[in-house]
């Protein structure tokens, strides 16, 4: 009997049987599956196609791979397409400074009671100052706490550095000549902390009478095509006081006020000078990362600065009222209409006590 592999009639001379190289390349199913031309049928050519055979559908190059590599090239795409669409549409991480805690502040104008705004001696613009009001020139009247001050979680020498970078701050906001009249804001910015730096930015580019974004609230400034300094020298008396507000933060705040000389801009050494005053009420917040770095938190700032006019804009500037000025009043200071909304709730108006000069 012959091999159930040969066909019928035996193998055709010159054949190789059943070890026929060929054969199972020629027969394999998945050979044949994969050709790439077929034979029409019967009904096909029936209906007078113009060739004998066709091309089967596929999809170039993909069409010859197989099944399971296909899947996998599937989902490397559908995982690679949504990660794309996440990355357009997810959460994107808040800039800095537009969220938590924003520095808010408030101002309280002083106004003259009657008569203008009186002058001083150029030569010595401060000698009506009361002596018993403790002032001193510029920093010396900060009154900053003892050096040997600690908190329960917070070292001395912590507190220390809290208080070191509390007054550099101070320097550079109420005393610096080149920030007071010449415009510059670089030397308070860089004792800001990163968190509240695009706040600060927002402030300085575009102020806004919001209580968030005035200039004043950072600093004490004037507007240097309107006001110069007679005096570098600024009077100061206050006191900065420390408290624990949690383990891991110090809060300070710096209560003092502040007497300015001031002369018209562009007037020569004799011209008329001026005390401006601002009482300063400003809390600061430092963490244990703000001290490895020397820089702070302005958390708030409460003003009563005077004498000027009740309906100046001093978002951007602070505005003396000239010498012999007086400030026109809409109302009386100290009547507050809660229907009239012509002015931010928060601005207020009062008659200023005191010496103005």
């Amino acid at each position: 009997m012959g091999d159930p592999g040969e066909p019928p009639e035996g193998v055709p001379e010159g054949g190789s049987g059943s070890d026929d190289e060929y054969r199972s390349v020629v027969f394999d199913e998945s050979f044949v599956r994969a050709a790439r031309i077929t034979e029409l049928s019967a009904v096909e050519r029936l209906g007078g196609a113009p060739r004998g055979i066709r091309h089967k559908g596929g999809f170039g190059l993909l069409g010859s791979l197989p099944r399971q590599a296909l899947i996998l090239l599937l989902l490397v795409v559908v995982a690679f397409g949504t990660a794309v669409y996440f990355g357009f549409t997810g959460p994107r991480p808040e800039p800095l400074g537009t969220g938590g805690s924003q520095l808010t502040s408030e101002l309280t104008v002083l106004t003259p009671a009657s008569g203008g705004v009186p002058t001083v001696d150029p030569s010595s613009p401060f000698a009506n100052l009361a002596a018993a009001a403790g002032y001193a020139d510029g920093s010396a009247g900060f009154g900053l706490p003892a050096a040997r001050t600690s908190t329960a979680h917070f070292t001395q020498a912590q507190v220390n550095a809290a208080v070191d970078t509390v007054r550099r701050y101070l320097v550079a906001s109420e005393l610096s000549p080149a920030v007071l009249a010449q415009g510059e804001t670089a030397p308070v910015r860089s004792l800001v902390t990163q968190g509240e730096q695009n706040q600060f930015d927002q402030s300085t580019t575009a102020p806004g009478d919001d209580q968030h974004h005035t200039v004043t609230g950072w600093m004490v400034r004037f507007d240097p095509m309107k006001v110069a300094l007679a005096s570098d020298t600024v009077k100061v008396a206050g006191a900065v006081t420390v408290r624990e507000l949690s383990a891991s933060t110090l809060e300070l705040t710096a209560d003092h006020t502040l007497v300015y000389a001031l002369r018209p801009a562009g007037v020569t050494v004799n011209g008329p000078v001026t005390l401006y005053s601002i009482r300063r009420e400003v809390r600061f917040d430092l963490d244990r990362a703000d001290l490895a770095v020397g820089r702070l938190r302005v958390v708030d700032t409460v003003q009563q600065a005077g004498p000027s006019a009740c309906d100046a804009v001093q978002s951007e500037y602070f505005q003396p009222l000239a010498p012999g000025g007086t400030g026109p009043l809409t109302t009386h200071p100290g009547t507050v209409d809660p229907a009239d909304r012509s002015h931010p709730a928060w601005q207020g108006c009062a008659v200023m006590g005191g010496p103005l000069g």
